[in-house]
């Protein structure tokens, strides 16, 4: 018999297209045709897609996300009843994965796409908690990177399976973004929330040592930091050599990623990095400091950094110095769905 495998998500692209998303869309998109595993999904039902095979929409109704996943648990416990194993992602998981496991009798796995050491500076006490119940109610783990491992061991003493995600890619479509913005020279890019885990003041601060005028960087994305960020190029002297994009949707970023001579990914923690795939889907470089998807990659696509601005500073000049094309073997998201498979009937063995 095919394990049957019911797993917990959050959002569903194009709804909502964060990575922990974009990883359980495309896992529904592999897993759900395949006749070796059943897979099914359950939602909010306010993210999840109308009349799709195998996804259950679950109303969750309004409040903070602990609330809402707690109105979710015990539809999720009477569908997993029907399965062999539950599979949740990350903190969030806690409440219904307990709720299903006490109930049934069936095997509990939790992804791990980041930790709230990750995501934060300060993490709040109550993920850190909950995370490290995560940890211990499990009946396995898996984590998206060696680095994710590490940190899991690290900061909860819990050993992990790893298994990388897929490369996702973009499509520009032929707009020059050098010529929207006038930009004469190099364009650095970046793409993501302005917060402090994204390490932006590291690269601002790196940029205004360059001391190089033909170099223009476009920040896209906000955040709770992006007014601060502004007052630290002036600070700097460099807010000629800035561009503050704002917001930029999915079908907007081919061009963006295909305009860059360089992407820089300055996070301070990056469990994988959609982002830094995507730019190499287009055939731009990358600038980043340690990453999952850097695991999978030569030296000379990714040029790994230190969370510094002179080792920034030093990796940007090193790379637009390359000549030579980028090339990588792409892992695929049916890579991806087989190790899955693999791995649930590992566990059920």
């Amino acid at each position: 018999m095919p394990p049957k495998v019911l797993m917990l998500g959050w959002g569903f692209p194009p709804n909502i297209t964060g990575g922990l998303d974009t990883v359980v869309g495309e896992l529904y998109e592999q897993l759900e045709p395949r006749d070796d595993i059943q897979f099914e999904l359950v939602l909010p039902d306010e993210y999840a897609p109308e009349d799709r095979e195998g996804i259950h929409g679950v109303p969750t109704g309004q409040g903070d996300i602990i609330t809402r996943i707690g109105r979710l648990a015990g539809d999720f416990a009477d569908i997993a009843s029907e399965f062999d194993i539950i599979h949740t992602n990350d903190w969030f998981g806690y409440n219904p994965g307990t709720r299903a496991a006490s109930t049934a009798d069936l095997e509990w796995v939790t992804s791990f796409h980041s930790l709230s050491q990750d995501r934060n500076v300060n993490p709040p006490e109550r993920e850190v908690q909950t995370e490290q119940r995560v940890a211990n109610r499990s009946d396995h783990l898996v984590a998206v990177s060696d680095f994710t491992r590490r940190r899991i061991k690290e900061f909860y003493d819990a050993d992990a399976r790893v298994i990388h995600n897929g490369f996702s890619s973009v499509e520009p479509t032929g707009e020059d973004i050098k010529a929207k913005y006038d930009i004469d020279g190099k364009m650095l890019f970046f793409v993501g929330r302005h917060t402090d885990q994204k390490g932006l003041s590291y690269l601002l601060y790196g940029l205004s040592k360059l001391r190089r005028d033909d170099l223009t960087l476009v920040l896209g994305g906000t955040g709770h930091l992006t007014d601060q960020l502004k007052r630290f190029t002036e600070l700097l002297g460099i807010e000629d050599q800035v561009i503050f994009a704002g917001f930029l949707a999915q079908e907007e970023l081919g061009d963006y990623y295909a305009s860059a001579d360089l992407f820089v990914s300055p996070s301070l923690a990056e469990p994988f990095g959609i982002t830094i795939v995507e730019s190499l889907s287009v055939g731009t470089r990358v600038v980043a400091c340690e990453s999952g998807a850097a695991e999978l990659l030569p030296e000379d696509c990714v040029i790994e950094v230190e969370p510094d601005s002179d080792s920034i500073a030093d990796g940007i000049e090193h790379a637009l110095s390359l000549e030579t094309p980028i090339e990588y073997e792409e892992r695929t998201w049916e890579d991806v769905a087989n190790e899955h498979v693999e791995f649930y009937n590992e566990i059920l063995e």
